[in-house]
């Protein structure tokens, strides 16, 4: 049979090979939906702890692989973890998500950060994925994540989620040099991280520019797509054959610049008819999605509805499928089961377009 019996489902297809049905994973499958998640919660209430304590972060990381056997298992992380190894320190509040202690608003702040040293700062991501890498063997496709610049930067510079960014704004349209300089340094440290996911056993890597969308297109073109391709060319540079996602939440309106990235897959929001993203980013580029999380509050005979009418518009060549975002707390488990049941039936024979 050769290597790619051997090789698994998710990882054939980010490559671009023709497979039998389109690989599934869900974004946020170890979570807060899960009640094993939830008890773990409990013993474990920081979420520090259980994304950097590598037997827990293990643990939840394998929770969905146990229960559903998706196609994709991810690594339990943040994308500020690696923060801390650049000397901006934080934490993650319960259902707040990542605050900033002192927020990056000078220079001098930006020129005392350090560049990233993997092995020192987050040694248990590689204890984590080794053992993920044991645990799946060939049945699955282990994925690593990192934040992108410009979502790291608005972080960092904001101090804490935000609906307006008018802090990181005020920044990048008045003293845009300075935030350059911040954007440059997030770059390479965090194309410095995701070699390392690499080589400790991340077989594809997502990128999460989960803030660009909030910019216009002529500013995406300043101070997001210029970073992703800066990290994107260095793993690239040593890591050529890995997989590389890129996800921009509201992208629908600069999906074309996604596809000049440098990523090797496009993830698509529910935004968009996948039938229509396909045509604007063109048969050469592979995508990810993109179904509503809220179509998993429907009924099996809708939830597969939907999952037909999406595979069918991709088409039956370089489709991830997946949610367009994560899958919200609240979804009953045995959707999530029947929605990845229902995708892992489907074959060439009798869906796909």
């Amino acid at each position: 049979m050769g290597v790619s019996s051997t090789t698994p489902h998710l990882l054939r297809a980010a490559r671009g090979e023709v497979v039998d049905r389109p690989p599934v994973w869900m974004m946020r499958q170890a979570g807060r939906y899960m009640k094993a998640y939830r008890d773990l919660r409990e013993k474990y209430p920081s979420f520090r702890d259980r994304s950097e304590i590598p037997e827990v972060a293990i643990e939840v990381s394998l929770q969905p692989w146990r229960a559903f056997q998706p196609d994709g298992v991810i690594l339990f992380s943040d994308i500020v973890t690696p923060l801390p190894g650049l000397g901006i320190e934080m934490d993650i509040a319960e259902g707040k998500g990542p605050v900033i202690f002192s927020p990056i608003r000078t220079q001098e702040q930006i020129d005392n950060l350090r560049p990233l040293e993997p092995e020192e700062s987050v040694p248990f991501i590689k204890t984590i994925l080794q053992a993920l890498r044991q645990e799946v063997g060939n049945k699955s496709t282990v994925l690593g994540f990192v934040g992108a610049p410009w979502t790291l930067a608005a972080y960092a510079v904001e101090g804490k989620g935000s609906k307006t960014y008018s802090v990181i704004k005020n920044m990048a349209f008045s003293d845009p040099t300075t935030l350059h300089q911040l954007l440059a340094k997030l770059a390479d440290s965090i194309a410095v991280y995701m070699r390392y996911q690499i080589d400790c056993g991340a077989q594809v890597v997502q990128m999460f520019d989960s803030w660009a969308g909030q910019l216009s297109p002529q500013d995406y073109d300043i101070f997001a797509l210029p970073y992703q391709q800066r990290v994107f060319q260095q793993v690239k540079q040593t890591h050529p054959d890995t997989p590389l996602i890129l996800l921009v939440s509201g992208s629908a309106g600069v999906l074309e610049r996604m596809a000049i990235s440098g990523a090797d897959v496009v993830t698509v929001d529910w935004a968009v008819d996948m039938a229509e993203a396909r045509a604007r980013l063109g048969k050469h580029v592979k995508v990810q999605g993109n179904l509503d999380p809220g179509v998993l509050f429907g009924s099996k005979q809708f939830i597969r509805d939907r999952i037909l009418d999406t595979v069918r518009k991709a088409g039956n060549w370089g489709h991830i499928l997946n949610l367009g975002h994560g899958v919200l707390p609240e979804t009953p488990e045995e959707n999530v089961a029947f929605f990845f049941e229902t995708a892992k039936q489907l074959d060439a024979a009798g869906v796909r377009g």
